[in-house]
C-alpha cells in the first residue's frame, strides 16, 4: 500500500524517519534472527514498489515479508496495515498516513530512543506471531 501525506511537511517528516527506521528494522530483524530457528534471505522487489522483503523459513514453513510495511508500522501512526498482519501484500492503493510525531522533537531532530523501541516492539510481535 502507498502512503499519501496530508501536507508537504509531513512528506519531509516521513523523509527525514524513512531511512533510520529501515536501519533500526534491519538491525532488529538480525538480533531475532540470530536467536530464532527461522533462517532469513532478503529479495530485491520492484512491485507494487521497489523494497525489500525478508524471505523467513522454517522446515516446511515460509513467510514472506514486506520491509516497506514495518517502516511504515514504525514511521507513521495508527497505520493499518493492508494484509494478513505484518507480511507482503500486492495492493497497489493508496492510503492517507499520518506521521508519528513523538519520533520528532521541536526542532525536526528524530528522537533515537523511541525509534528503536518502536522498531524493536514491531520486530519482536512479528516472531512471536510467526506459524508455530
Amino acid at each position: 500500500m502507498k502512503p499519501k501525506f496530508k501536507t508537504l511537511l509531513a512528506w519531509e517528516q516521513a523523509q527525514v524517519l524513512m531511512q533510520p527506521a529501515f536501519i533500526r528494522i534491519l538491525d532488529n530483524l538480525r538480533k531475532e534472527l540470530e536467536q530464532s530457528e527461522w533462517q532469513g534471505i532478503y529479495k530485491e522487489v520492484t512491485e507494487p514498489l521497489p523494497g525489500y522483503h525478508l524471505c523467513l523459513t522454517n522446515q516446511d514453513r515460509s513467510v514472506e515479508i514486506d520491509i516497506w510495511e514495518l517502516c511504515y508500522q514504525v514511521c507513521f501512526r495508527d497505520y493499518k496495515l493492508p494484509s494478513q498482519h505484518f507480511f507482503s501484500s500486492n495492493d497497489d492503493t493508496s492510503c492517507e498516513v499520518e506521521i508519528d510525531t513523538r519520533l520528532l522533537d521541536e526542532t525536526g531532530n528524530i528522537d533515537w530512543h523511541l525509534l528503536e523501541a518502536k522498531a524493536k516492539k514491531l520486530v519482536r510481535e512479528i516472531f512471536a506471531n510467526l506459524p508455530q
